[in-house]
């Protein structure tokens, strides 16, 4: 488990409003198909920012619910959304959502089923509170897509199999075809979505991974500081140097409730 300080914090506040995530979250609202009046459940609400955006498509007939486990992430949520009447941020879990049989017109989970012990159990819950023709949409990371440069091969190893560790599926999308359609789902599909960088943005998923991993790898002592430590400077030195490489591919997944 990562600890989450002010200083982690901070940093994902500048990512998750940075291009990247702001790209991924923008694919994931364009992918749900809003129209006004729509009722829409966003499981792993974070910290609010795709709960705002979908408040605002889905205007004041309709009704937008951020569901999450972390008080941590629910409470910037909550204050995000205040200014919405028809939106809430609630407690709760993928598999457990707070909604009535067929009462949900949209659901969306962004970066969620990776972590879930029981994925089918999640997607079978949001069939659930779909109603019939209602749209699921989830992006997920395939975590074992990313391709990182490093001069020193075995410690980015390493560093990657220590971030293996926080993740319980990796290949999510290449899971979703079954368990969509056995769950009864239709209209399956899955689109990757690709972030390949040659610079070091403050904004971007690679600086925000640059830093989780290292802290993650120390604090669960998969790494010594020293290791950690230099895997950082030597991504900072190569960004400078012009050498810089980072690629990593996330996948949007959407089905229809038949």
């Amino acid at each position: 488990m990562l600890k989450f300080d002010e200083e982690t914090t901070r940093l994902l506040e500048v990512a998750y409003q940075g291009g990247d995530v702001s790209r991924r979250r923008r694919l994931a609202l364009d992918a749900l198909h809003l129209s006004e009046g729509d009722v829409v459940a966003d499981i792993g609400c974070g910290n609010g920012l795709l709960t705002e955006e979908i408040a605002r498509a889905v205007g004041s007939s309709g009704r937008v619910v951020g569901i999450d486990p972390s008080a941590d992430m629910r409470a910037p949520a909550s204050h995000r959304c205040a200014a919405f009447p028809t939106a809430r941020v609630v407690d709760g879990s993928a598999d457990a959502l707070p909604f009535q049989n067929g009462e949900v017109d949209k659901a969306v989970a962004v970066q969620v089923l990776e972590y879930l012990p029981d994925i089918p159990a999640a997607i079978a819950e949001v069939h659930r509170v779909l109603r019939t023709g209602g749209r699921f949409v989830a992006i997920d990371a395939g975590c074992k897509t990313l391709d990182w440069f490093s001069e020193d091969a075995d410690r980015m190893r390493r560093v990657q199999e220590a971030w293996d560790h926080h993740y319980i599926e990796p290949r999510v999308a290449a899971l979703w075809p079954r368990l969509a359609r056995n769950a009864g789902f239709i209209a399956v599909d899955v689109e990757p979505l690709t972030f390949c960088d040659v610079t070091l943005r403050p904004d971007g998923i690679a600086f925000m991974l640059l830093n989780l991993m290292s802290k993650y790898a120390l604090q669960n002592g998969h790494l010594s500081a020293e290791e950690t430590a230099a895997w950082f400077d030597e991504q900072i030195a190569l960004a400078r140097q012009g050498r810089f490489f980072f690629s990593l591919t996330f996948y949007l997944m959407s089905a229809v409730r038949a």
